[in-house]
């Protein structure tokens, strides 16, 4: 059994997400990495295993409630608690006028930004507390944008779960919930709602991971 403390990475292939793992593995971390594209999961293992690092693939999605059950049951038997969570998977709906949205589109965005997502507290949450605290990491952006209203209106009901969750985090074994806004950064989501962008001014992903998991406290595993 791998000895070093696990750490959750929800929306791992790719963009701030994948950079967020293979910092975590730097660090010491054994990440357990989730998405859906199991080509990008094992590109990520192997860039995290040539530095040295390890990481357990999960290729699942995050609105499969049953996955996500046997995902965290996995986690409690192998380690028993969880010391960190970063949640990265999003839902990036095509670009729609407000008052056009499609209904296919904002319920994907729906079910992935809110419904998927308050499972997933309930769910990890008391494996965060088993680890004496443990810390979870998510991600605020700007809000709406022209043409994003599905993603928008969507990642705003997360942003106020979260701070709700921030608020009553007050025991001493309640996990310590961080929400961090990261720079612009040359990711798939951005390209989405800025296509055509001009990306020599945007940020770097892995030097936002590195960042924001200082911003976080997380610098080395323990």
């Amino acid at each position: 059994m791998d000895q070093k403390p696990p750490a959750l990475v929800t929306g791992a292939s790719r963009g701030l997400g994948a950079a967020m793992a293979e910092t975590l593995a730097r660090r010491g971390w054994h990440v357990v990495a989730v998405a859906r594209t199991t080509g990008g999961l094992e590109a990520l293992d192997d860039r995290i295993q040539a530095a040295g690092g390890s990481a357990t693939l999960a290729p699942m999605d995050v609105t499969v409630d049953a996955a996500m059950q046997q995902l965290c049951r996995g986690i409690h038997d192998r380690w028993g608690a969880l010391p960190v969570w970063v949640h990265c998977a999003v839902e990036a709906t095509a670009l729609s006028p407000a008052d056009m949205i499609p209904a296919k589109d904002f319920g994907k965005a729906l079910e992935t930004n809110v419904t998927a997502f308050v499972r997933l507290v309930s769910y990890v949450s008391p494996l965060l507390r088993a680890a004496g605290g443990g810390d979870a990491v998510f991600l605020d952006d700007e809000g709406a944008r022209k043409f994003g209203a599905a993603y928008g209106a969507t990642k705003a009901a997360q942003r106020e779960i979260v701070r709700a969750w921030q608020a009553e985090a007050t025991t001493a074994t309640a996990p310590r919930v961080h929400l961090l806004r990261p720079a612009p950064m040359a990711t798939a989501v951005r390209a989405r709602f800025f296509p055509g962008e001009d990306t020599s001014g945007l940020a770097d992903a892995r030097e936002e991971a590195a960042r924001l998991l200082d911003e976080a406290g997380l610098a080395r595993a323990g």
